[in-house]
């Protein structure tokens, strides 16, 4: 009996992922570093940058995303975390400073109860099985402080271009596209709050554009973008029960 997908598994692309991520995107105008660094700077937009911020990247992968981390959230403790073996080992292997990485097993994460002011996540609930969203999502939860906020990146299905690039990608092969409106959904349910939706990277990076690229930063309401991402915060009970409290005088005084 064939066995159920669960997580994708990238150990076997673990040392050749920036050259084969490379290859699959090259009509982008851009390499794998851009995009890695792209969404960091979208964090930027909406962090202060320079706290003692401790941040978790799930589903770290090589490690790339967290150089950027580093690069941009300079006081920040940054743990990395994979259910692949080998993409932990080269992300080890990068030496990144204040930067620590491990495995886990794919169902609980090895972290206490709210440690982790931001939780990251890029281009991984795609190579995770659906069935198993909601008890992943339930355990970023977990370990988000009160107040802390989750940023969760993802290819848009919506746009042809995104599309393409993802059929002709190797470690793509058995990826399900989160539609916007699922993806919404899954992260309001998980009892996150002030959930915020962007849409990003509307033109390719080969210099012909360059002119438009200042354009992105007015679309990101637009539902054509090659890709998006969802923020939402977990509130404490307090600021729950006084939203709510607000709510209803405000529905007392119509």
């Amino acid at each position: 009996m064939e066995k159920e997908r669960q997580f994708d598994n990238f150990d076997e692309f673990a040392k050749g992922y920036r050259k084969t991520h490379n290859k699959a995107i090259e009509v982008s105008g851009a390499d794998s570093d851009y995009f890695s660094e792209h969404k960091i700077i979208e964090l930027l937009k909406l962090e202060n940058s320079n706290q003692h911020l401790k941040i978790l990247d799930f589903g770290c992968g090589d490690g790339n995303s967290v150089v950027f981390l580093r690069k941009h959230f300079p006081n920040a403790s940054i743990v990395g975390v994979d259910v692949s073996e080998e993409s932990i080992i080269v992300a080890k292997n990068k030496e990144i400073t204040n930067s620590t990485f491990t495995t886990f097993n794919g169902t609980i994460l090895p972290f206490q109860k709210e440690e982790f002011d931001i939780v990251f996540t890029a281009m991984v609930f795609h190579h995770i099985a659906p069935q198993l969203h909601k008890g992943i999502l339930t355990e970023i939860v977990r370990v988000l402080k009160k107040g802390g906020r989750f940023y969760n990146f993802e290819h848009n299905p919506c746009n042809p271009f995104t599309r393409k690039v993802v059929r002709g990608c190797e470690f793509d092969k058995d990826a399900v596209l989160l539609k916007p409106s699922y993806h919404r959904n899954l992260v309001k349910n998980s009892g996150l709050e002030r959930l915020k939706l962007y849409y990003t990277l509307f033109f390719p990076r080969h210099k012909i554009f360059k002119i438009f690229l200042g354009l992105e930063k007015l679309l990101s309401w637009c539902p054509i973008g090659a890709q998006y991402y969802i923020r939402a915060v977990k509130t404490s009970e307090g600021e729950r029960e006084s939203e709510v409290g607000n709510a209803l005088m405000t529905n007392t005084n119509l």
